[in-house]
């Protein structure tokens, strides 16, 4: 359907005066008009995410609308012979609240069981949910990270893992198939059940269990917690208190939901600027570990005190990489490391994941990127232990209980590593040097290019076509030998031409790794406009220098892999 066609149809009785009043504004910018219209919302890696507004390429009553009536269809399909029964949560977010209402009652409209959650809560009790009530989906209605106008509506399949094919292209199939004047917004309100303590309760006390062994002394670890704003405080605290941390402080400022996140210039919890206030009240308090959460608290930011007083931030890879060897270390010292164990990553974050399950000799699955890929593999090997699995960008899971990344578990975890290392008189730098040392020295940095609307799309798809087709011969210093093509699901490798075909399912994803060691990853992100490269730097740790020795000497090896790329 073209933009003009589009648009006389929202102008039509079937849309309320409201959507009217806001296209009437809209069509006096012709440039926002055809970005609002020139496609509609897709699932990404982390489901539909757009800015909030009139247009099919925005989230709003009807765009939502029409997913909920298209997934109520595919679920009576898919189910034939029950009630089929979602899960719906939401988070902080403008409009989340009165989006999840609408979303339930469209499910309820169209004959599907609804279980809502009456007040907020965090992504991964939505994916936890799901399986504890033996639901055939979810839906959580939250944009992460993203800044204020933006929501999102994540969907989870009967595994309570984000779906994956054939389910999220049929389910588009079935949204492609609802005409928005067939949209069904009255509800058979009995259908429409609220949840909240019981399954709460459930789910804290799922998360606790699921440490490798009980946190060392926790009264001794001073904690500091900001939820950004976000959902984390109907979680966070209650876990700690009933784990044992007893020094766990929050910052006033940022504890009350507020989709404004005014208090930080974007509630994403890797950048040092959205942890600023909790550090400050760390140094005051003299606090061991910072913890920040984004507003779904799927994802966490860590600093902890070092031992000369300051306070230094951990990467996503770091903390996978320390998280990881706490757990399989603790496992394997209490003689409860299973067989048949396995851990999991994602293409684009540290090959130190490899390493560390070569040294505990249990299997690594190395994914596409995006958590469900991760939920993915713990579906299909129901007969081997999923231990835990993280990816670059800040999220962990600790388990299968839930089957998304999970802050509030890995905060818990985090605590619990803290804790046992300061009982040793060591910090998370201490270790994560011992790690370095023990596993590679492998550093990361990424490197984001925002590319806005219809124009900045077909941009990155242009700089993905040209590194396709003119591949860098050398990065850094170091030779290229081996391209990894995820879209035509082939390794080359570029001194000898030989191609071998690659595993996994098709993803526009380029992989360049150096004769060194090093790598280059880019891809299109899959929730932002943005085209995002994965830098990674390969060195040998030197034990006899200091720890800013050698953080200096791998940044340079980043440093010049950043300007041959001339971004």
């Amino acid at each position: 359907m073209e933009i003009n066609e589009k648009v006389r149809l929202w102008q039509s009785d079937v849309f309320d005066t409201q959507t009217h009043q806001e296209l009437q504004k809209l069509q006096k910018d012709p440039e926002a008009l055809y970005d609002a219209f020139y496609k509609d919302l897709s699932f990404g890696t982390g489901g539909m995410r757009g800015k909030m507004g009139v247009g099919t390429n925005r989230i709003n009553k009807y765009t939502l609308g029409r997913c909920t009536q298209g997934l109520a269809r595919y679920l009576h399909q898919s189910f034939p012979d029950k009630t089929p029964k979602v899960v719906v949560a939401y988070d902080s977010r403008h409009n989340s609240q009165s989006l999840a209402q609408q979303v339930a009652t469209v499910f309820a409209a169209n004959k599907v069981e609804v279980a809502l959650f009456t007040e907020l809560r965090t992504t991964p009790e939505l994916s936890f949910a799901v399986r504890h009530l033996n639901a055939q989906a979810g839906i959580v209605l939250t944009a992460s990270h993203n800044p204020p106008i933006y929501n999102g509506y994540k969907v989870y399949w009967e595994d309570g893992g984000q779906t994956v094919p054939p389910h999220d292209e049929n389910i588009m199939k079935a949204i492609d198939a609802v005409p928005y004047d067939q949209l069904c917004f009255e509800p058979a309100k009995a259908s429409i059940h609220p949840i909240d303590i019981e399954v709460d309760q459930a789910y804290w006390k799922t998360v606790i269990e699921l440490l490798p062994e009980a946190p060392v002394k926790p009264k001794e670890v001073k904690i500091v917690f900001t939820p950004l704003h976000g959902t984390a405080i109907t979680a966070i605290p209650k876990v700690f208190q009933q784990a044992g941390f007893e020094s766990f402080s929050i910052v006033k400022e940022q504890m009350h939901p507020d989709g404004d996140f005014p208090t930080v210039t974007s509630p994403n919890p890797e950048e040092r600027e959205a942890l600023s206030l909790a550090i400050r009240q760390a140094e005051n308090e003299n606090g061991d570990l910072v913890i920040g959460t984004d507003p779904d608290c799927d994802r966490l930011g860590i600093a902890f005190r070092t031992q000369e007083g300051t306070y230094e931030l951990l990467n996503g890879n770091q903390l996978m990489l320390l998280l990881t060897d706490f757990v399989l270390e603790r496992l394997k010292a209490n003689d409860k490391l299973p067989n048949q164990a396995f851990i999991a990553s994602t293409i684009v974050s540290t090959p130190l994941m490899q390493v560390i399950a070569e040294v505990y000799q249990i299997e690594c699955f190395t994914t596409l990127t995006g958590f469900k890929w991760i939920a993915d593999v713990v579906e299909k090997n129901p007969s081997k232990t999923f231990l835990c699995g993280g990816e670059e960008s800040y999220g962990f899971l600790l388990g299968s209980a839930v089957r998304d990344k999970d802050a509030v578990s890995a905060s818990l975890l985090t605590a619990a590593l803290a804790s046992y290392l300061k009982n040793k008189g060591m910090t998370l730098l201490d270790q994560l040097i011992a790690c370095y040392q023990k596993y590679g020295f492998q550093y990361e940095k990424l490197i984001s290019l925002n590319k806005e609307g219809a124009a900045g799309a077909e941009a990155i798809l242009e700089m993905m076509r040209d590194y396709r087709s003119n591949p860098p011969k050398k990065l850094g210093g170091s030779d290229i030998v081996k391209m990894y093509d995820y879209q035509k699901g082939m390794e080359q490798n570029q001194e000898t031409g030989v191609k071998i075909p690659l595993s996994l399912p098709k993803a526009n994803v380029l992989i360049f790794e150096m004769a060194n060691g090093s790598r280059l990853a880019l891809r299109p992100s899959g929730t932002e406009p943005k085209i995002k490269f994965y830098l990674s730097a390969a060195g040998t740790y030197q034990p006899d220098q200091s720890w800013a020795f050698n953080r200096n000497q791998i940044e340079q090896q980043l440093h010049a892999l950043e300007m041959d790329l001339q971004l």
